[in-house]
């Protein structure tokens, strides 16, 4: 039953702990490499989000600057004139002021009802 000093010792359970040990280091290191790759493809679309971001909040002062300009009344009446419309510009003193908040019975224009 006793074995010799000089005869090598292998027994089952050390070569199952060394594969064993073996394949959780492979799996850590696949894990890690596909986390890292996960985490490198978010940051990427990340930042096109932040390109369309910005691509959009400049696609909205373009917009909003050629509304200025297409709103601006010099350029309407330069516009017009070019147009040949016979629009013409009114004096002050011919505007009216209606009050929004005043509900009266004078109104421009109401419908009139007969009776059936």
């Amino acid at each position: 039953m006793n074995r010799r000093r000089n005869e090598p010792r292998n027994s089952g359970f050390i070569i199952f702990a060394l594969l064993l040990g073996a394949a959780i280091v492979a799996t850590g290191g696949v894990l890690h490499v596909y986390y890292k790759n996960r985490q490198i493809q978010v940051a990427r679309e990340i930042d096109a989000i932040d390109r369309r971001v910005e691509q959009y909040r400049l696609d909205i002062r373009t917009t909003e600057m050629r509304m200025d300009q297409l709103l601006n009344r010099f350029a309407i009446r330069k516009q017009l004139r070019d147009n040949g419309s016979s629009l013409r510009p009114i004096s002050i003193a011919v505007v009216e002021e209606i009050d929004p908040a005043h509900k009266g019975d004078r109104s421009v224009a109401s419908v009139t009802r007969t009776a059936p």
